[in-house]
């Protein structure tokens, strides 16, 4: 189903299946009559309460998506934020965002209260995501509650569910993919939502839910197929927000799983391609969009329906990347003989975690060189962490505590997971550029 808007949605649903299930956490249960009564309550409250602008510390519960879908009602600008944030960053993207009112683990909403000095006058129908970028790089997209149902609409006409489906959400509600293809995908097809009981349970979720369809980050994929965790219900797996080795697409499929491949940004409110049949990274593009090549074949995408208002505050950084409604990625691709979607790396120096978080190199190599006094290094990818490959005499021991400090101040997924001390230059361009991709290549 297509719909214009949140409130569109479930109150469809309400009507249409109001005592169907909604959404399951743990023990609990809302049917879809349930769960618009409750938003709507809430709704109600918000507006009375004067705010303008909530900041969801997103833990993913039941609660959490009441709170998100009521304050659309209510008018007020959402913006997602990542309890597990650094709490000198998480005061610093409220004060960005103009959060005057917080949501979340009433500890944490306390010691973070004192920083709310906002308010908004426009940010009805408004979701601020950030881009999973390095904490300096990060930047708060707008999207709202329209684009996202429309890229949800896209998604599951590529990939649609039933009504008798239950579809496990795994992800994080604070990024746009979890968001539309862990949520959103389920509730505009009248299916139920299994949210996710949080990292301890990832082993068992599974067994507990019995859902019918997962979305995933390939990290995640990798652990539930190692652990054995996966139902025999489960029948279709979206991967997405990261490169996935062929050998995990092969042990899915080799459990009689289907596998799909979905490529998406935030800016584009999640999915533009996912992969329907046969090779999963060859994509169809979703309905709404069109995607061209550039001369170097970076991918272009026009999705008029799903795409960002800009970056918040930042109308040069948006300028830079959106003209004329043509978003600039900064990732390449080819399309086959049969016009679909293959990506083929990266044109900017983005290195991409499995969990989806991205690591803007020359910043990260930056903070490295300044603690270490030392230029001659670079930062790449093996056994799915940073690998920090120091060109030059020293010993590693000496290395990590010089980069003690740098690394604390990164997020434990962004910390260097080894160092590899070299005798060999680093591969360069004519320039003197990295060649970033024959130094993956020699690193394994």
């Amino acid at each position: 189903m297509r719909f214009d808007s949140f409130r569109q949605m479930l109150s469809y649903w309400a009507r249409q299946r109001p005592d169907a299930p909604a959404l399951r956490f743990g023990r609990e249960t809302r049917s879809f009559s349930g769960l618009w009564e409750d938003v709507s309550r809430r709704a109600r409250e918000l507006k009375a309460s004067g705010r303008t602008c909530v900041g969801i510390l997103s833990d993913g519960s039941l609660a959490c998506v009441t709170e998100i879908f009521a304050a659309n009602l209510a008018g007020l600008q959402i913006v997602m934020l990542d309890a597990m944030a650094p709490e000198g960053l998480l005061k610093t993207l409220i004060r960005y965002t103009d959060v005057d009112l917080l949501w979340g683990d009433g500890e944490l909403c306390e010691e973070l209260s004192i920083s709310l000095m906002g308010g908004v006058k426009d940010g009805a129908g408004k979701l601020l995501f950030f881009t999973s970028g390095t904490t300096e790089r990060a930047k708060a997209v707008v999207l709202t509650d329209h684009s996202l149902c429309q890229s949800a609409y896209n998604g599951s006409e590529k990939l649609p569910l039933a009504p008798e489906d239950t579809l496990l959400c795994l992800l994080p509600l604070g990024h746009v993919f979890g968001f539309v293809c862990g949520l959103l995908w389920g509730l505009s097809c009248g299916a139920c939502v299994a949210l996710g009981r949080g990292a301890r349970h990832y082993g068992d979720d599974c067994d507990f839910y019995r859902p019918t369809a997962v979305s995933v980050v390939p990290m995640l994929l990798g652990f539930l197929l190692r652990q054995g965790c996966v139902n025999p219900e489960l029948g279709l797996v979206l991967v997405g927000a990261g490169d996935c080795p062929p050998r995990l697409l092969q042990a899915a499929a080799a459990r009689g799983i289907r596998v799909s491949f979905g490529y998406g940004l935030t800016e584009t409110s999640s999915g533009v391609a996912i992969s329907v049949e046969g090779d999963p990274y060859a994509m169809e593009v979703c309905p709404d969009d069109t995607i061209t090549l550039a001369e170097d074949g970076e991918i272009l995408i026009e999705a008029p329906t799903c795409m960002m208002q800009g970056y918040y505050k930042l109308p040069d950084a948006t300028r830079a990347v959106l003209k004329d409604g043509v978003l600039r990625t900064g990732d390449l691709g080819r399309f086959d003989e049969e016009g679909k979607l293959h990506i083929t790396g990266r044109k900017k120096d983005v290195l991409v975690l499995p969990d989806g978080t991205k690591i803007f190199l020359p910043e990260y190599e930056a903070r490295l060189m300044s603690a270490l006094g030392h230029t001659e290094l670079a930062v790449t990818l093996k056994n799915d962490r940073p690998l920090l490959v120091f060109v030059g005499q020293a010993e590693e021991a000496a290395l990590r505590e010089k980069l003690k400090d740098v690394m604390r101040e990164l997020p434990r997924g962004q910390q260097l997971g080894g160092i590899l001390i070299s005798g060999e230059p680093l591969p360069r361009t004519a320039t003197g550029k990295i060649k970033r991709w024959e130094l993956q290549q020699k690193v394994g």
